[in-house]
């Protein structure tokens, strides 16, 4: 069966909610075996890693039960308040991580969504950024209304993020201050200003194996070219402090299932990578070929030095 769909898959199919879960269900080891195939065959030894800065923090008015930064988690009350960073900082920050070897920069900000007004701001520092860098330029802001991801575009946005998360079902169990219907309808906004998408899961919060491959048919279906994989790091004061991460096999599958999905997309590990006995080495050959390196926005994440070393072992080109 995993030959015949990873066949399927190189020959331009794309396969079913159906297929995708009987893949789940499949040996592990053939399973990765043959994502790593497709990867191999829609990506070659391209390698995407990327590094993230919180440009302004504090609070969130969501409600999102995972999160440390809303302002309905006890966890909220340590989360650094800051305002938007000017272009100066964002740019020595830029400028560091492309000299230690990172491909994409990514502009973070808490909040529903960034106001029009300082989204006038970033433009200016996406300037600066594009100017001086040769990064792909991302930005994850919230909810943004056409006119402000038109204004980013223009500016040298290359890509916007917002995580669609899990299944529309089973986000509507750990957010209820904003829909998934939102979520997408601003991707597909995203997608007609001309901006790529990275969008993509937090894994271990609850869900099922099917969530997560009804979040991937979503995600295809949008146009997705990046998707992040989020393994739950399970902050104290948020409501998931006591689940524990998820085991190495468990991820390994995912990104597997994924890539047969999803076969030209950049598949990204992302937070959580750092439980990780083997900090995500087995998912870069599972399927995966992305990730973000380096610290996150409240936890810790894998120095972007020991990432090189060890994707250049495996042998990506980088």
């Amino acid at each position: 069966m995993i030959d015949q769909y990873k066949e399927k898959v190189i020959q331009g199919g794309s396969l079913e909610k159906e297929e995708l879960m009987a893949l789940a269900e499949a040996p592990l080891e053939n399973l990765c075996a043959a994502a790593d195939d497709i990867r191999r065959t829609f990506c070659g030894s391209a390698f995407d890693l990327c590094a993230v800065i919180s440009a302004k923090g504090g609070p969130c008015s969501e409600d999102c039960k995972f999160c440390a930064q809303s302002g309905t988690n006890p966890s909220s009350a340590s989360v650094p308040r800051f305002s938007l960073l000017p272009a100066e900082k964002l740019l020595a920050d830029a400028v560091q991580k492309e000299k230690k070897g990172v491909m994409a920069y990514g502009v973070v900000t808490s909040g529903r969504a960034l106001p029009s007004k300082e989204v006038e701001l970033l433009c200016q520092s996406i300037r600066k950024l594009e100017e001086n860098t040769n990064l792909r330029l991302c930005a994850s802001l919230g909810l943004l209304h056409r006119e402000d991801l038109e204004n980013l575009a223009r500016a040298g946005l290359h890509m916007i993020h917002n995580n669609l998360e899990s299944s529309e079902k089973f986000f509507q169990t750990v957010c209820t201050t904003h829909t998934y219907e939102e979520k997408k309808e601003m991707i597909r906004q995203a997608k007609a200003a001309g901006l790529m998408i990275c969008s993509g899961a937090l894994a271990g919060i609850g869900e099922t194996m099917e969530d997560r491959i009804e979040l991937a048919l979503q995600e295809r279906a949008l146009g997705v070219e990046s998707i992040p994989v989020n393994m739950l790091d399970p902050v104290p004061g948020t409501p998931f402090e006591a689940i524990s991460p998820l085991q190495a096999e468990e991820v390994r599958k995912t990104v597997a299932v994924f890539r047969f999905a999803m076969p030209h997309a950049w598949i990204r590990l992302a937070a959580g990578r750092e439980y990780l006995q083997d900090k995500g080495r087995s998912c870069f050959l599972s399927g995966a070929n992305a990730a973000i390196s380096g610290d996150f926005l409240t936890t810790m994440g894998i120095s972007v030095q020991t990432d090189l070393d060890m994707l250049r072992e495996i042998g990506y080109e980088l």
